[in-house]
């Protein structure tokens, strides 16, 4: 999805801010689908008001200067839907921890059990995360319900992967280490 289909999918559940946005793309509901920075949010905004796939409204503020409010158009729903129905491009993963257990044996046993318990209480926080995202504004949907039901899913897989197969990543290493121990010795 791209930064444009990602503030329309932000905008087609309410109005918000350029702030507002990127908050839910890194921190909110939306942050498991792309990346997007304020470099490239507000210029995809201007873009869709140009096309008039959303509007904008200035909202004073006592002290501070005025709000930009963005809304989606009827326009703009059409389109996002378009978008949606488009094939969709690969899903991308990047993990820093697996580019630590691909150089395993290059690395100390303690240097992967650290990583291996950073990495496993990091899968629990997005576990703890994705389970208070039901409670979130007291609805259901049946769409967000699935997508965070998957989400658990890949997380408890993770998390079961590293709990049975983490001391074989440390094996590696140890097994590595033990002939530089023995020509020291």
């Amino acid at each position: 999805m791209s930064v444009r289909g990602l503030c329309l999918a932000i905008l087609s559940g309410g109005d918000a801010t350029g702030y507002e946005i990127r908050k839910e793309s890194t921190e909110g509901r939306f942050s498991y689908f792309d990346d997007a920075s304020f470099g490239s949010i507000y210029p995809a905004l201007a873009r869709l008001e140009a096309e008039g796939m959303v509007t904008v409204r200035e909202e004073p503020q006592a002290g501070k200067p005025s709000r930009k409010v963005y809304s989606i158009t009827q326009a703009g729903r059409d389109e996002f839907i378009r978008s949606l129905c488009e094939p969709q491009a690969p899903d991308t993963f990047k993990s820093p921890f697996l580019l630590i257990a691909l150089n395993a044996a290059k690395l100390p046993p303690d240097v992967l059990r650290r990583a291996l318990e950073r990495r496993k209480a990091q899968v629990h926080e997005e576990l703890r995360l994705l389970s208070g995202i039901d409670n979130e504004n007291g609805c259901t949907h049946a769409g967000s319900d699935w997508t965070r039901d998957y989400g658990i899913a890949c997380m408890n897989f993770t998390l079961r992967y590293l709990e049975d197969h983490g001391e074989a990543l440390i094996k590696i290493a140890e097994e590595a280490a033990a002939p530089s121990q023995a020509a020291a010795e």
